[in-house]
């Protein structure tokens, strides 16, 4: 990348975190974990394969920038086994977040395999693999299908157009700074100005 294009990058950012730029979603109604000043927020579709190829280089930028990443469940209606995907996700959340987003990334590496005939049978091998053994039915209350589409209506709400949908917040005073990242290659760049705008706003 040369000098040009990296200032160009930094310079679209900026803009974009002071709400300048026009963007397909509202961020600000967004929310950041506790205690984290910076977060990439992402919402998904386990059976779309776009949202597979962008999984990785968030887990990757995440981890790089020590960064939490949060994941929000945008199942596409049209994508037949995308909904039961997610609820099977929130059940290995629910035993462990760091198992559901193993299972997340170990369905997005099976996608092009996945039907919803073998679904179910894809959970169980995983389960196994981790010493465990999910119950036929994984969600008798509806509990967790409750929380999927929980957050398919924030999607709604803050006029997702598109999956993956991913953005970098900030914290802020009464709603967090954000910015949409439309190209995963602008991650690292686009946390690094955001972590600098939360601390320029810290300075008295």
């Amino acid at each position: 990348m040369n000098a040009r294009t990296f200032l160009t990058l930094v310079a679209t950012c900026q803009l974009a975190v002071c709400g300048v730029a026009i963007a397909a979603a509202d961020g600000s109604k967004l929310q950041l974990p506790d205690g984290a000043d910076v977060a990439l927020v992402v919402f998904e579709d386990l059976q779309c394969p776009d949202c597979r190829k962008e999984h990785p280089h968030l887990i990757e930028a995440a981890a790089s920038n020590d960064v939490p990443l949060v994941i929000h469940d945008f199942p596409i209606q049209r994508h037949k086994w995308a909904f039961p995907a997610a609820v099977l996700a929130r059940y290995f959340d629910a035993i462990a977040p760091a198992l559901g987003a193993q299972f997340r990334s170990y369905v997005f590496q099976n996608q092009p395999g996945i039907g919803v005939d073998n679904l179910q049978r894809l959970a169980e091998q995983f389960a196994a693999a981790h010493g465990l053994t999910p119950p036929g039915s994984v969600d008798p209350d509806g509990r967790l299908a409750a929380l999927v589409k929980a957050d398919y209506d924030l999607g709604l709400r803050i006029g997702l157009e598109y999956v993956p949908l991913i953005f970098v917040l900030g914290r802020g005073d009464a709603t967090p700074r954000w910015v949409e990242v439309t190209d995963t290659a602008m991650l690292d760049i686009a946390i690094a100005q955001m972590r600098q705008e939360v601390r320029g706003a810290r300075l008295p």
